[in-house]
């Protein structure tokens, strides 16, 4: 029999109230996808005080609490999918590619199909870098699921080890557009800290008195939304893993959509409309866009710099917020 492996929700509060089930679990395990949720649901994996849940549209309440029995796969190697690219620049050294909020960049659990890799797979054939291991092929970095935005990958293990080293010694161009909760203040500023694995919940970051890596960030705001909300825009002098999310949060001011991080907030001011101030409460990821990127050609040694568009829900968050 395989070995299960057993997660365990936060106790639901007053803002969880009344979800389903599955977007409750979702929202608390943001790296398993909703339908790998719903599967397992009626697989009969999920239970609340040692009973079985049956339905993934049932109600959530305060003070519930649920476990997940997640059952241990075969991780086989990642095979070739034929998912269109946006792509942004491509030669025989790099690809770089615009992706959309939703995709994984690599395959893991819960996560088997439809990543990133296995559309870079199809389209690259066996034109990708072999440094992080079959199931990595090309990936030099990543951007979270939920995260949209640019993403370079190497095709061969030279210009890996070339775009290894400006990631190591941060000199890798990088700048998010983030849409946050409130007005933060002062309009510029640097946030650093010591970032590490929570101890308390092993899917989250925190920041660490003792520990952890260094993370800095530069930021500077791009425009107020009354009193509703802020955009910044971000530059990664590192890059640890959620440091903008964790940032944000650090200084009060979480990202809107941010449900591991942040919390849902109602939107009270009357002079938005009611369907749009819906949409901003009811954003359904981290508002988290990989704006600029620019780095050193591995192979010309020439700079080049690449400048993304925002994607469409973003624009209508701007949009209702405005």
């Amino acid at each position: 029999m395989l070995r299960k492996d057993k997660l365990i929700t936060p106790i639901a509060d007053e803002f969880d109230a009344s979800k389903r089930l599955d977007k409750f679990l979702a929202d608390c395990f943001p790296d398993i996808s909703r339908s790998r949720i719903k599967q397992l649901i009626e697989q009969g994996c999920v239970s609340m005080e040692e009973e079985t849940c049956t339905s993934a549209s049932q109600k959530v309440k305060q003070d519930d609490m649920y476990e997940i029995e997640i059952p241990e796969l075969e991780e086989g190697n990642p095979t070739p999918e034929n998912i269109e690219l946006d792509i942004v620049f491509e030669d025989d050294d790099i690809i770089v590619i615009n992706k959309p909020a939703g995709m994984v960049v690599h395959p893991g659990a819960g996560n088997y199909t439809g990543t990133l890799v296995n559309a870079l797979m199809h389209h690259c054939k066996d034109s990708l870098s072999g440094i992080n291991g079959e199931k990595r092929p090309g990936i030099v970095h990543r951007i979270d699921k939920d995260t949209s935005g640019l993403i370079v990958s190497a095709k061969n293990d030279f210009a890996h080890n070339k775009l290894a080293e400006q990631f190591a010694d941060h000199s890798i161009e990088r700048t998010y557009y983030a849409v946050v909760w409130g007005m933060l203040t002062p309009t510029s500023g640097i946030i650093d800290s010591n970032i590490g694995r929570s101890k308390t919940n092993r899917k989250k970051m925190t920041n660490l008195e003792h520990g952890g890596k260094n993370a800095i960030t530069h930021y500077k705001i791009l425009k107020y939304f009354t009193k509703n909300a802020t955009l910044v825009e971000c530059k990664l002098e590192t890059g640890r893993t959620h440091q903008i999310r964790v940032h944000m949060t650090q200084i009060g001011h979480p990202l809107i959509g941010d449900s591991v991080y942040g919390r849902k907030k109602n939107v009270t001011d009357k002079t938005i409309s009611e369907d749009k101030r819906a949409y901003i409460s009811e954003f359904p990821r981290q508002a988290l866009h990989a704006k600029t990127l620019g780095f050193i050609h591995p192979r010309t040694n020439e700079y080049i710099f690449f400048d993304s568009k925002l994607p469409n829900d973003f624009n209508e968050l701007i949009s209702s917020l405005e």
